[in-house]
């Protein structure tokens, strides 16, 4: 769970396979629910036991503790003072079925963790109408097909989609997401990266594209997240150079470019950056580094370029595949003549953003 993901007084330990939990609000010692308390977990009351009906299969037997009308005593929900049900945690339970639309009459649910299990059928688009939820995790189904436009215009802060089988184009509207971190990797995404990814709330900490078919340029606008700790385009057909914004990401610790059709000469700016830990090139055709990038590895900084382009360094790519850059001139960036100055970029990029496709 990434910081500041654990929302209210719930706390959660995985089920089924990992055993129980920790249960808010129950005991003799409570005090009775307050009228509002009192509807939202009679809502919640009818959300589950709607949702216990559609799921077809529950090998772990975890829907049978779903008896009696106190939510709060089901395993897998959370509840905060004054009972209301704020966390449901259903986690690596092989659980399979639908997701009822009931769902949204969870008022007070802020997180929502469905992740490890057998789901399938398009994205559960009832989850975007929870109207307090703040944590989405989907991840490790077998959900398909795309994803909404709506859910980048939620204020969700955590979005786990990785590990299913969605598919088509990430929407444009990604910058909208107020999120700190978002995973989209190990799925079938195509198309750009989204241009208005240079827009993003500068409060995102890590995003994860990889493993997917993603094509185009990286965005301009990359270098706006003066924040970001943790970016991973690795395993897709992204080309051209790097944006000369990358060198603003200032805080950024694990920075993975490896297994796409990169070029040009890596920018002694990007080996620069002052809290990278982790900085992987490798299978790439990057025709060259210069001295900032050698001193990574004084700097115990974990530096992998192998399996490009640079003429005398060991484990490069065979000259002949050297030879026609894939892109040609696609994603082309001419240095600028003026040093960047980082703190200016929300004006220019704003102003000038692009597709982020050639």
């Amino acid at each position: 769970m990434p910081r500041g993901a654990a929302i209210g007084v719930g706390v959660g330990v995985g089920i089924g396979n990992a055993g129980g939990g920790v249960w808010i609000g129950g005991g003799i010692n409570d005090p009775p629910p307050s009228g509002s308390s009192y509807s939202n977990l009679n809502s919640a009351y009818t959300a589950l036991q709607s949702w216990k009906s559609a799921i077809t299969d529950d090998p772990l037997k975890i829907l049978d503790t779903w008896v009696g009308t106190d939510v709060c005593s089901y395993k897998g929900v959370f509840c905060a003072v004054p009972r209301d049900m704020s966390l449901l945690h259903l986690n690596s339970n092989r659980f399979s079925g639908t997701i009822p639309d009931t769902f949204k009459d969870l008022t007070s649910l802020q997180e929502l963790d469905l992740s490890n299990n057998h789901f399938s059928g398009p994205f559960p688009a009832v989850t975007l109408y929870i109207p307090n939820l703040i944590y989405l995790d989907l991840r490790f189904n077998s959900f398909s097909g795309s994803i909404p436009e709506d859910l980048f215009d939620k204020r969700l802060d955590a979005i786990f989609l990785n590990n299913n089988q969605f598919s088509g184009q990430i929407p444009q509207n990604l910058g909208n997401s107020p999120a700190s971190v978002i995973n989209l990797a190990n799925n079938k995404f195509t198309g750009s990266i989204p241009a208005s990814f240079g827009l993003m709330s500068s409060k995102l900490k890590e995003i994860l594209f990889l493993n997917n078919q993603l094509t185009g340029c990286i965005p301009e606008g990359v270098g706006l997240f003066t924040d970001m700790e943790v970016l991973d385009v690795s395993h897709n057909s992204l080309m051209g150079h790097l944006p000369d914004t990358i060198s603003c990401l200032s805080e950024i610790e694990v920075l993975n470019l490896a297994h796409n059709k990169l070029s040009g000469e890596l920018p002694d700016l990007v080996c620069s950056l002052r809290s990278i830990m982790n900085l992987t090139v490798a299978y790439n055709f990057f025709s060259g580094f210069s001295q900032e990038c050698t001193k990574l590895f004084s700097r115990n900084v974990g530096f992998d370029f192998s399996l490009n382009c640079i003429p005398g360094r060991i484990m490069q790519r065979p000259q002949p595949e050297c030879s026609a850059i894939p892109g040609g001139l696609s994603c082309l960036r001419i240095p600028a003549a003026q040093p960047l100055v980082c703190g200016s970029l929300g004006v220019t990029i704003d102003a000038n953003l692009g597709p982020s496709s050639p």
